[in-house]
């Protein structure tokens, strides 16, 4: 008689890989926005949007307050003109050349958009939601997750900070690495062709995928004949890079190699583990953080001694290994530093070769508890969710979108049970951004209370568009069609006259007149 734990264990893989396919897309869609899509990722602050191209400010991009910028913000806005056909991108972008050598992301997003400048940004900060799912069905038959050794390894991949952190932060890292690991399994079909494409592409994602090309060659090492037919395998490789590479030169000037981010073996590691231990002294306030990098640096480090412990030049995905620990081992302080580093995204092949090779040799489970260790840094990065602190509603309908925000004359937000709040004295200012821009009839209903009964007026450019008066209960009043102006916003004010009335008898008791709980538009 069959014993039933295999069939239950074949039924409890898919069922578990789904389980956390549904809390990675809990976590990554709280980063929705009604008015700004996806683009809480791209995380473009008040400089990239004041100084960046125009489509910037012209289209919905939620913007970080103060220099709060990283390179997806570059990413994105190239991905309006993928071409670099637009004189507003070199003043726009710090080291133009150098960015554009990584177009795929940027051109996938126009191509998938329809180059339709409206849905250029969503796009593109929506596209490595797709990416994730793409590596982790991919990986999920690459390693294959066949017991509960190959699932974890396959957990510490997709939950990786490296996968993580290039979803979180818009980057390209996850594309490319998602094409390097194509590129392997169909290598490892047979596909060598198509395999040698795959991996092309990937190198205009981020042109050190090019390194992984050490895993499609073929032959004995001792054959003249053999290194020879790779060095052209390598050379097609690079092929696309190379030509794009002209292109961007010719457009708009040469660009800085990027050799800054490598220096002298191991020196950048020692420094990473060294300023890693230090922090925990210097910043006391952020231990969790520094800890969750700990445990990345000791991922890292554990995937590439796993690689270095036996060598199976055969074997393509031990290849990839090793050049990823190559690459480790040269990478510099600028691509160590930081919580976690970007040396968890630039590594993720090692992470991936790492997961093959344990699963298939059925590593032992302190291998794959090390080789694993950075899952916490990847769940950090998704854990909390930038808000506009001025922000008090948002919503979507009718092929439109808007966002209202608080102006001058009210108090704080207050927030509490999914809704928010604000409370002026005598006047406060509301700010709707709405799209389309251009809204002749926009219809707007206010959720409105007054502290004691009293007057309410609204109105617009100085003009009163409404005049009603208010109980102590919210209650909604609908304005009559409004025009937004010519930047695609309504600027209402509401005033009342009543004195205002303090909340309570102690000191520093506010002096209120009148609530706003709730803007709907249609």
């Amino acid at each position: 008689m069959n014993a039933p734990w295999p069939r239950l264990l074949r039924w409890r893989l898919p069922a578990a890989g789904l389980a956390l396919v549904a809390f990675w897309a809990v976590l990554a869609g709280r980063f929705w926005h009604p008015y700004y899509g996806f683009t809480r990722f791209v995380q473009l602050d008040e400089a990239d949007h004041r100084n960046g191209i125009r489509e910037v400010r012209e289209h919905p991009v939620f913007v970080y307050r103060g220099f709060n910028g990283y390179d997806g913000a570059a990413y994105l806005q190239l991905a309006f003109h993928p071409l670099l056909d637009s004189a507003e991108l070199k003043p726009a972008l710090d080291n133009l050349s150098y960015r554009a050598r990584r177009i795929l992301g940027s051109a996938l997003a126009w191509l998938l958009a329809g180059g339709r400048p409206e849905h250029i940004a969503p796009t593109y900060a929506a596209l490595n939601l797709g990416v994730w799912l793409c590596l982790a069905a991919l990986l999920w038959r690459a390693l294959p997750v066949v017991d509960a050794r190959s699932w974890c390894a396959w957990a510490g991949v997709v939950l990786s900070a490296g996968a993580l952190h290039s979803v979180r932060l818009a980057l390209t890292d996850l594309l490319a690495v998602t094409l390097t690991t194509a590129a392997i399994h169909l290598q490892e079909k047979g596909r060598s062709r198509t395999a040698l494409v795959a991996l092309a592409v990937a190198g205009l994602a981020r042109e050190t995928a090019l390194v992984a090309v050490v895993a499609l060659w073929r032959g004995p090492v001792s054959s003249p004949r053999a290194w020879l037919e790779n060095g052209l395998r390598a050379a097609l490789a690079a092929l696309p890079l190379v030509g794009w590479m002209t292109y961007v030169r010719a457009r708009v000037g040469p660009a800085d190699q990027g050799l800054g981010n490598l220096t002298w073996p191991v020196v950048g590691w020692l420094e990473k583990w060294g300023d890693t231990l230090a922090d925990f002294v210097r910043h006391p306030d952020f231990r969790l953080l520094i800890f969750t990098t700990l445990l990345a640096t000791i991922a890292l480090t554990g995937q590439a001694a796993y690689v270095l412990r036996r060598v199976r030049w055969a074997d393509p995905w031990w290849r990839l290994g090793a050049a990823g620990t190559t690459l480790m081992a040269l990478l510099g302080t600028a691509v160590w530093e930081g919580h976690p580093g970007a040396a968890t995204r630039v590594l993720l092949p090692l992470a991936v070769a790492f997961a093959v090779l344990a699963a298939r040799e059925r590593a032992g489970w302190l291998w794959l508890a090390v080789g694993g260790l950075s899952v916490g840094s990847g769940v950090m990065a998704l854990a909390e969710v930038p808000q506009q602190t001025r922000e008090l509603a948002a919503g979507r309908g009718n092929g439109g979108a808007f966002v209202a925000t608080v102006g001058e004359g009210w108090f704080g937000i207050e927030r509490g049970r999914g809704a928010a709040w604000v409370w002026a004295a005598e006047r406060g200012e509301l700010v709707i951004a709405v799209q389309p821009r251009a809204m002749a009839d926009g219809r707007v209903r206010l959720r409105v209370r007054g502290i004691t009964p009293r007057p309410l007026e609204v109105r617009q450019a100085g003009l009163v568009i409404f005049r009603g008066n208010l109980t102590t209960d919210y209650a909604w009043i609908d304005l009559p069609p409004l025009a937004t102006g010519p930047n695609g916003e309504l600027r209402l004010e509401l005033a009342s006259p009543a004195p205002p009335v303090r909340e309570n008898p102690t000191p520093g008791a506010r002096a209120l007149g009148f609530a706003l709980r709730g803007v709907e538009m249609r």
